[in-house]
């Protein structure tokens, strides 16, 4: 089987009712994306044809979602699930060999999964391949019914097993890989059930009516085919996922001292020798280098980390930091920060916007928003950037070298020179020349004659 021979059909037509939500289901987030974003990517990974996905009630929502990426087929009435593959007939007919369904609403199965599905089916003289499970919980799932010599006689479904048949521990999963010149030849043929639908079950008994084999690929992972009806469904999935991600970063060399209490989404990478401690959450595209200690008590939401970076108790949202930074406890790094290497951010320390040039130093309970701040700069505790005055955000510069006292309030647009100092509780309003002290209320560059003893000391 080649990427080329192979389309995918992804069913994400059905209400989703008991989600009780105005959000259609397929929707829902599972580790941080869409849950159907997972048999998006799933379908890229096996095939070189966009996936056709199958909408139907939350059509406009799901075309915002994934954009011009795949293809879409409206079922307009709920009429089965034989019935919306149907609609798939006139973009893929006589285009490919084979053809997957599944659901997007079942996003822990794995692309490997499907990968060896496809792969039976390839080699099956057959009309259709499917995927079994056995497990102990039946899900509601139809029983897998085979003869004397193994092969699939029929799918029954719970509801009109016989209590011999609920003993069977094989259960159809769902998903098919089928031949598509023989599927389009009989979708049309199949019978409406007692509610009114279609089912692609039903194209099983034909295949074999006909005497053409079934072939099935029974998986032991219950997980996998784990489908998302309800918020409980939702949690459980997002478990899952959420101990599959941890685990998988783990075998690539990351420490997690407490897996249980790691939220790491699906999108985070995390490089070898880093330290995740508990209740930590890494949301979004974040990027986290080697040997970095992340946490306990810390969130990071599209941020990029460097190497031997250290983030405690602290918030990073949108932020870049470079080598071997610290920020924390209690920091909060907002959009637009970006810190160079080894900068040191203290506790309760807030950057918005702002650039830091490395080994630069800003003590506790400081604030720093709009602001270019260059290297070896010394940011006493209590600094704050008055950036805002209700109408309009104005910008603060402090040259390479500048040690500003405790309790500074910078009033921008301001600016302070190469190695200039302010004294303790000062409010900057002017521009201080590179090299020159300057400390007040207002405060004014006082020259040498005027400087008193202690007038920078830092006192934090």
């Amino acid at each position: 089987m080649t990427a080329e021979n192979l389309a995918v059909v992804i069913l994400a037509a059905g209400q989703g009712t008991r989600m009780r939500s105005s959000l259609p289901k397929v929707l829902h987030p599972i580790a941080g994306k869409p849950m159907i974003r997972y048999a998006v990517s799933n379908a890229m990974a096996l095939s070189d044809h966009p996936p056709v996905v199958v909408i139907g009630v939350g059509a406009d929502a799901v075309r915002a979602e994934l954009g011009e990426e795949v293809i879409y087929v409206v079922q307009s009435q709920p009429l089965g699930t034989g019935h919306a593959v149907a609609q798939t007939r006139q973009v893929l007919e006589g285009r490919v060999d084979l053809i997957l369904v599944c659901y997007a609403d079942m996003p822990l199965l794995r692309v490997e999964t499907l990968r060896q599905l496809v792969e039976i089916q390839a080699d099956n003289d057959g009309p259709m391949t499917i995927l079994t499970v056995i497990s102990e919980d039946s899900m509601g799932f139809g029983r897998v019914i085979r003869g004397p010599d193994g092969r699939i006689l029929e799918i029954v479904e719970e509801k009109v097993a016989t209590p011999e048949q609920l003993q069977i521990r094989e259960l159809n999963a769902g998903v098919y890989c089928f031949r598509q010149e023989w599927l389009w030849d009989h979708l049309g043929r199949l019978p409406l059930s007692p509610v009114g639908e279609y089912y692609l079950t039903d194209l099983i008994g034909m295949a074999v009516a006909e005497g053409g084999r079934v072939q099935a690929y029974t998986i032991h992972d219950v997980g996998e085919v784990q489908g998302v009806n309800t918020r409980v469904h939702l949690a459980r999935a997002e478990a899952l996922m959420r101990r599959r991600i941890n685990e998988h970063w783990m075998l690539e060399g990351v420490t997690f001292v407490d897996p249980n209490t790691a939220y790491v989404e699906a999108d985070v990478v995390i490089g070898r020798d880093t330290v995740i401690y508990p209740n930590t959450c890494i949301q979004g595209k974040t990027t986290i280098g080697e040997k970095c200690e992340i946490g306990p008590n810390t969130v990071i939401r599209d941020g990029q980390i460097a190497d031997r970076c250290r983030i405690f108790s602290s918030v990073v949202e949108q932020a870049v930091l470079e080598e071997g930074c610290h920020v924390g406890p209690y920091g909060h790094l907002r959009p637009g920060t970006h810190l160079a290497k080894e900068v040191y951010i203290g506790s309760f320390g807030e950057v918005k916007n702002s650039h830091l040039g490395p080994g630069t130093k800003v003590g506790h309970f400081s604030y720093l928003g709009d602001a270019l701040i260059g290297a070896n700069v010394n940011i006493g505790a209590g600094t704050v950037t008055c950036n805002y005055d209700g109408e309009h955000k104005y910008r603060t510069e402090i040259g390479d070298e500048a040690f500003i006292g405790s309790d500074t309030l910078l009033v921008a647009p301001v600016r302070v020179g190469r190695a200039a100092k302010t004294g303790a509780g000062s409010v900057i309003t002017h521009d201080i020349p590179d090299g020159e002290l300057a400390y007040g209320v207002p405060a004014r560059v006082r020259k040498k004659r005027d400087q008193q003893p202690g007038a920078s000391r830092e006192g934090g």
